[in-house]
C-alpha cells in the first residue's frame, strides 16, 4: 500500500500545501492538499557532498566509523552523502578509498547513504593550505597516472588547486571520468583558475576559504568561481568561515542553482568542545569554532546541514532556495537525478521540519526515524 505524507511541501516554486503517495521507497504522487497547510514542513533529504565525520565517527575511520557517521548524520536531515578525507600520504589515499568501496554495500539503511567519496587533497597549494599537513601536498604531477587511477573507481569530488604542475591535466581526466573537479586550496590568479574551469573545473572547495579571493587590483579564485555561471560553489554556513554580511554576495552572484551548502563538519560535530586528530594535526573545538591547536587557522566546522538551512534562512534566502543549496543542487553536481527534489519517480528521501527548521525525523523511503 501506498504511504501519504501531508504537509506544507518545500518545492523549487516554493512551500506549498500538499500531500505526497510513496511506493516502494519512491514518490508516485505529488499534489496540492489546501487541507495541509497547518501540516509540518516537508522537504527533499539534504546531500553534503564535504563532511570529515559527525557524533565522534571519522570518514577515515574503519566500517564501523563509516556506518556511525552515517546514522549520525541521517538524524539531522542528511539523506546522502560523500565520505571525505583530508590531505593522506600516496600510501593513506588508495587505502581510504577502498575502505569506502569496501563499505558501502553494506551501509546501513537506518543511515545517510553513501554516494562514493571526496579527496579534498592532497593537491593543495602549500600556501593556502589551510588545515591540511604541509608534509602531505604533493603537486599532481609528482604522483602520474599509475598512482591516480586505482583512487578513481568511485571518487566523485576532488579539490586541486589549477595553478600546480599537472593539475590542468588531471581536472580534464577527471571530468573525461564523470568526476567533479572542484577548484580550492588555492595561491592561483584570476587567469590560473579561469584555466582551471575551462579545463573542466565543475565546482568550488568552500568559497572564499583557503584561496585567492576579491583584491581590486589582484582578484582570484574567489572571484573566478563567483563570475562563473557554470561553476558551483561550496558555502560553510555556519557564520565562521564566510561573515554573514558577505553571503549575499554569494546568493546575487551566483545562479541560484550553483550554491551548494556543505558542512566540511569534523568527527567532533555534535560532541561538543573538545580535541581530536584530523589529518595529522590536533584539532581543539570550543564554543562552536574549530581551529587547529595553538592557532586561529580554522579546521573544519562543528555543524550539519539542517544549521545551514537554518542560518541562511535567517539571513534573509528563502526556504526553498536554502533548501535546494543542500539538496537538488549536490544532486545536480553529483548526476543523481533519483534524489534531491520532491517529484514523481525521485527517491522518498525526506526531512520533516518544525516551523523553526528543527528536523523532527527523515524517511529513506521507508519508515521515518526521529530526529537526534
Amino acid at each position: 500500500m501506498a504511504e501519504l505524507i501531508a504537509g506544507r511541501l518545500v518545492l523549487a516554486r516554493g512551500v506549498v500545501p500538499g500531500r505526497i503517495e510513496i511506493e516502494d521507497g519512491r514518490i508516485s504522487v505529488v499534489e496540492p492538499d489546501a487541507t495541509a497547510a497547518r501540516g509540518p514542513l516537508i522537504a527533499a533529504g539534504f546531500i553534503d557532498v564535504h563532511v570529515h565525520g559527525w557524533g565522534g565517527h571519522s570518514a577515515t575511520g574503519d566500517a564501523a566509523a563509516l556506518s556511525g557517521m552515517a546514522r549520525a548524520l541521517l538524524r539531522r536531515g542528511v539523506t546522502s552523502f560523500l565520505p571525505t578525507a583530508p590531505s593522506l600520504s600516496e600510501a593513506d589515499l588508495p587505502r581510504f578509498a577502498d575502505r569506502v568501496r569496501g563499505w558501502i554495500p553494506v551501509a546501513p539503511s537506518d543511515g545517510a547513504e553513501p554516494l562514493g567519496f571526496n579527496l579534498e587533497g592532497p593537491f593543495l597549494a602549500p600556501a593556502r593550505k589551510g588545515a591540511h599537513d604541509p608534509a602531505l601536498l604533493r603537486a599532481p604531477a609528482d604522483l602520474g597516472d599509475a598512482a591516480i587511477e586505482p583512487l578513481l573507481e568511485g571518487l566523485r569530488v576532488m579539490t586541486i588547486a589549477p595553478e600546480l604542475p599537472g593539475a590542468l591535466d588531471l581536472v580534464r581526466r577527471l571530468a573525461a571520468r564523470g568526476i567533479a573537479a572542484s577548484m580550492g586550496h588555492s595561491a592561483a590568479t584570476l587567469e590560473e583558475a579561469r584555466a582551471g574551469y575551462a579545463a573542466g573545473g565543475l565546482t568550488t572547495t568552500h568559497v572564499f576559504n583557503a584561496m585567492t579571493g576579491v583584491d581590486h587590483r589582484a582578484p582570484g579564485l574567489a572571484v573566478a568561481a563567483l563570475t562563473d555561471d557554470d561553476a558551483y560553489v561550496e558555502l560553510i554556513a555556519d557564520g565562521n568561515h564566510v561573515h554573514p554580511a558577505l553571503w549575499p554576495i554569494i546568493t546575487r552572484t551566483k545562479p541560484a542553482d550553483r550554491l551548494l551548502l556543505v558542512s566540511d563538519a569534523l568527527p567532533l560535530a555534535g560532541m561538543g568542545d573538545g580535541r581530536t586528530i584530523v589529518g595529522g594535526l590536533e584539532v581543539e573545538v570550543r564554543d562552536g569554532r574549530a581551529t587547529l591547536l595553538g592557532t586561529t587557522t580554522l579546521a573544519g566546522s562543528v555543524i550539519a546541514l539542517d544549521t545551514a538551512v537554518r542560518n541562511l534562512v535567517r539571513e534573509g534566502t528563502s526556504l526553498e532556495a536554502a533548501v535546494a543549496a543542500a539538496s537538488a543542487n549536490p544532486a545536480a553536481l553529483l548526476g543523481e537525478t533519483d534524489r534531491g527534489r520532491i517529484a514523481v519517480g525521485r527517491r522518498a528521501h525526506l526531512v520533516e521540519l518544525t516551523d523553526d527548521l528543527e528536523v523532527r525525523r527523515v524517511t529513506r523511503g521507508r519508515g521515518w526515524i526521529e530526529a537526534a
